[in-house]
């Protein structure tokens, strides 16, 4: 199995400084941006195929990692498209769901946002993750690049969900290659 590539790490911490009536309050923001890059064997379009049209295929093609995905609003494929995952991550079973926020196919990525009711914004006021794939000679590549910001400053880094992604993504190349 390739090692993650790991393509760059911003943390950009936003300070302001309000003014209340007998002194001085300092509010802090938190947020990033994490991106991992894996090689993959597989077909670049089949994997970005089934994350676009076929949600529902991942948890039967990465059963440790995902237990579900239902289309709750709309039509898979499609913008607006809302999904509700069941996932085990960190030892425990956890549910997110997203909105397809962007499809762009002459690169091919998807963007999905994290909607209220999801357990991962306990800890992120925001969470944005991208899949993008894309071939480069003889290379097909998966990039996987969330975007947050953290409710606190005590909220860690979403590392553990890069590691997630990575078991994603070969779960689905191992699959696709066997068949």
């Amino acid at each position: 199995m390739e090692e993650m590539h790991m393509i760059r790490t911003l943390n950009n911490c936003l300070y302001s400084i309000r003014h209340e009536s007998h002194g001085y309050t300092r509010e802090m923001a938190l947020s990033g941006k994490k991106v991992a890059q894996f090689d993959i064997k597989s077909d670049c379009d089949v994997f970005h195929e089934l994350w676009k049209t076929n949600p529902h295929h991942i948890p039967t093609l990465s059963p440790t990692t995902y237990q579900n995905c239902q289309t709750l609003e709309g039509e898979a494929g499609t913008v607006g498209c809302v999904l509700l995952w069941h996932y085990f991550h960190d030892g425990k079973d956890s549910t997110v769901k997203t909105l397809i926020h962007e499809i762009d196919e002459a690169k091919k990525s998807i963007t999905f946002k994290a909607l209220d009711g999801s357990d991962i914004l306990e800890f992120y006021k925001t969470f944005v993750v991208h899949v993008h794939v894309d071939t480069h000679g003889s290379d097909n590549l998966v990039t996987w690049t969330i975007e947050y910001e953290k409710l606190n400053p005590d909220v860690p880094d979403p590392d553990t969900l890069l590691e997630f992604f990575k078991k994603v993504t070969k779960d689905i190349e191992a699959h696709h290659l066997k068949n």
